[in-house]
């Protein structure tokens, strides 16, 4: 049996190596989450600010739902999130009270309100960072295995409208977390609709694709008996003395 050259011995360890290399980020690159809790962010005042009832939706859900030691705690025992992602500034006004009780910094992937924007490139660059925002999640591996919160402008939710208006790129969570290849998820965050979580679940390896979705709504009770509790696309019951936007819930 012939033996090879030292040159030859040197090429199948470097392919061998080249292999390994490849295989190792194919599993890094599929190595998902095992929950992805996503839920939009508090009513809001103006572009730049939640109203009250925002902040307090914010206080309610660190205390009840999502906060360290909360009482209907998202979270299994001794479980704590791998990151609570914001992307604006409402988006970020709710998320920092639940990152803080953690005594964790948000990952804030950043759009400013811009008022010489026009539509077009707003949604453009929500769409940019909503992106990079769902790949770093689905691929990096501090989250694998692990639960992320996500806090989300409503139409980089669910919105078909927009994505009709981008086809062939993928611009909403639904796409990008593959939530869309499921049955029964909406294709549509409704605008007045603020006290929803969704979770999605991924429990198979090597697939990015969801093995379980579901919808559960915040329910607070006292003292947060204020902040509204409508089942979903139902009015929330808002009026204009709230000193909450009514006009941009419609948005």
């Amino acid at each position: 049996m012939l033996k090879p050259s030292s040159g030859e011995a040197l090429m199948i360890v470097r392919l061998a190596l080249t292999v390994l290399f490849c295989m190792s980020g194919l599993d890094a690159a599929l190595a998902t989450p095992a929950r992805i809790i996503i839920l939009r962010h508090g009513e809001k005042a103006t572009a730049y600010k939640l109203c009250d009832i925002g902040r307090e939706r914010a206080e309610a859900l660190t205390t009840i739902y999502l906060g360290r030691g909360a009482a209907k705690s998202l979270f299994a025992n001794g479980e704590a999130p791998a990151a609570i992602l914001a992307i604006t500034l409402h988006t970020l006004e709710l998320a920092s009270p639940p990152a803080a009780s953690w005594g964790e910094p948000l990952t804030l992937y950043s759009v400013l309100p811009d008022k010489d924007a026009d539509e077009d490139e707003k949604a453009e660059l929500l769409n940019r960072r909503t992106q990079e925002a769902a790949h770093d999640v689905m691929t990096g591996p501090r989250y694998a295995g692990k639960t992320v919160v996500m806090v989300w402008e409503h139409k980089h939710i669910a919105n078909k409208k927009l994505e009709d208006t981008f086809p062939g790129e993928a611009v909403t969570l639904r796409q990008l977390l593959k939530l869309d290849e499921l049955h029964g998820v909406p294709e549509k965050w409704p605008s007045g609709t603020y006290d929803y979580f969704w979770i999605a679940e991924y429990g198979n390896q090597g697939s990015d694709v969801p093995t379980r979705f579901s919808m559960v709504k915040q329910e607070f009770g006292a003292p947060y008996d204020a902040v509204p509790s409508n089942d979903w696309d139902q009015p929330n019951g808002l009026e204009p003395e709230s000193g909450c936007d009514l006009k941009g819930a419609q948005d």
